[in-house]
């Protein structure tokens, strides 16, 4: 019977690696790499309008349409992102991929701001009410409007539906065997406690989950951010080899060193682009489902948010966990085995054993808790989508329950299925994106010609009449 079950789970594993490293990446990469060329490199070209619309609008108050600000829908997208795999995916990525695995995570990033601009715009564009008067969308909606492919639809809400009750049981799991690990906490109280934080948050729906998040996430990140690269800036002379090693490793193999086993090419792409995907979720189609609520007037507008939360999840916050480890030397010391802990590593040889593993587990615990209850409010979606509104009160319980069960390490066996349903989920929202190529760039277009032009050529006109 262990024989069978051992047969069982690696059979599990090898689809799910066949899966992730070959057809959904390529798929993925792809579509991203063509997304850009059609919007013809939007994301570069814009970038400074970017910010100008979302960092420098962040506490502007309008009335558009919607049901939260466009900050708070952002926060809260990047809840569901920003967390364990910025934090741990990134340093496991270096252990079993190299230093390059970074650089392919900066290229699926840099690439994947067209994929989630395209996403978070559709979601505006074919965004609906529902019965209690709140603004919902996301691929389900547009698949089923734009495309009229209305099993692809179900199949998309169901299958994300689904696959984020091991999703959530992972998350709750990983933090509760942190807490463990730094604090002696036993794993049921910290499910506990976790548990009823998280029904605070979700049983007020996405207007509680947004103010929630719009005050913990910036904070963890700029506090995250910050004392990372004060480790950084303390081994600021390890700063150039560091980047000769990503930039060389991207694309030679990197011999045996230390607790690092050494790895080629292949093993670099396939991380980075894994833990990449993984992080910023462009072309999951999660984002969508948050970004779909918020007061906008033009669903480029939006996107706009789409780009940025990208630019945050990959650019910044994984890159300076990459770093860390790089510039501590902790990517050497530390084995494959045990890469999970290998940021706890890094942080200790500057802040000390104890701080070090603390900052890690309280940041990995606020992280996680608005992630699983952002997750739950992605679930409860799906559920009333396929089924009603009382079926998504119902799937809210039991993603609760499931949060639970994840956090004393109950019901692995779902687990192995995570990212095979994963899978089907990203396939059923890359594919119709693609198909929806002409849309995109037409939405795209009259915001670049009907709105940004309009604002530059008033810009214009405004510092033509102060000189005069």
């Amino acid at each position: 019977m262990v024989e069978i079950w051992s047969l069982f789970e690696a059979a599990i594993a090898d689809v799910s690696a066949f899966l992730w490293t070959y057809l959904l990446s390529i798929i993925l990469i792809f579509g991203g790499i063509f997304l850009t060329i059609r919007l013809k490199f939007f994301q570069f070209r814009f970038f400074g309008h970017v910010l100008q619309q979302t960092v420098g609008q962040i506490f502007k108050k309008n009335k558009h349409p919607g049901t939260i600000s466009p900050f708070q829908a952002f926060t809260s997208a990047l809840a569901s992102t920003a967390g364990a795999t910025n934090i741990v995916g990134v340093p496991v990525a270096i252990a079993l991929g190299g230093p390059g695995a970074l650089f392919w995570m900066w290229f699926v990033a840099l690439i994947g701001m067209a994929t989630k601009y395209a996403e978070v715009m559709l979601g505006i564009k074919y965004r609906e009410k529902n019965k209690d008067n709140v603004w919902v969308g996301g691929p389900q909606y547009y698949i089923k409007k734009a495309l009229g492919w209305k099993w692809v639809s179900s199949a998309f809400a169901f299958f994300l539906m689904i696959e984020l009750i091991p999703s959530v049981m992972v998350q709750s799991n990983s933090i509760a065997t942190q807490t463990e690990g730094a604090f002696g906490w036993p794993v049921y109280i910290t499910g506990f406690a976790m548990c009823a934080l998280i029904a605070l948050v979700v049983f007020g729906g996405i207007k509680r989950i947004a103010k929630v998040t719009d005050k913990i996430v910036p904070a963890m990140v700029i506090i995250y951010v910050g004392v990372a690269l004060f480790v950084i800036f303390v081994n600021i002379d390890q700063i150039p080899h560091v980047f000769s090693l990503i930039f060389s490793n991207a694309f030679t193999p990197i011999s045996a060193v230390g607790g690092f086993a050494g790895a080629g090419i292949a093993e670099a792409l396939r991380w980075g682009v894994a833990r990449g995907l993984y992080s910023n979720e462009a072309g999951i189609g999660t984002a969508p489902i948050a970004h779909s609520a918020a007061q906008t007037d033009h669903p480029s507008k939006q996107g706009l948010w789409g780009i940025f939360s990208v630019f945050v999840d990959t650019i910044v916050i994984c890159t300076v966990s990459g770093l860390v480890v790089l510039v501590t030397g902790a990517w050497k010391d530390v084995s494959a085995a045990n890469a999970s802990n290998m940021i706890n590593v890094a942080f200790a040889t500057e802040l000390g054993d104890v701080f070090g593993g603390a900052f890690v587990s309280i940041f990995l615990l606020f992280f996680i808790i608005t992630t699983v209850g952002v997750l739950i409010f992605y679930g409860e979606k799906q559920a009333e989508y396929l089924y009603g509104l009382k079926a998504a009160k119902v799937m809210r319980l039991v993603y609760i329950v499931s949060a639970f069960i994840g956090a004393v390490g109950g019901l692995q066996l779902i687990w192995q299925f995570l990212d095979i349903t994963l899978a089907f989920v990203v396939l059923a929202n890359i594919i119709p994106l693609i198909f929806l190529h002409k849309e995109i760039v037409a939405i795209s277009d009259d915001y670049v010609n009907r709105v940004l032009k309009k604002k530059t050529t008033e810009r214009k006109v405004k510092l033509f009449a102060e000189e005069d």
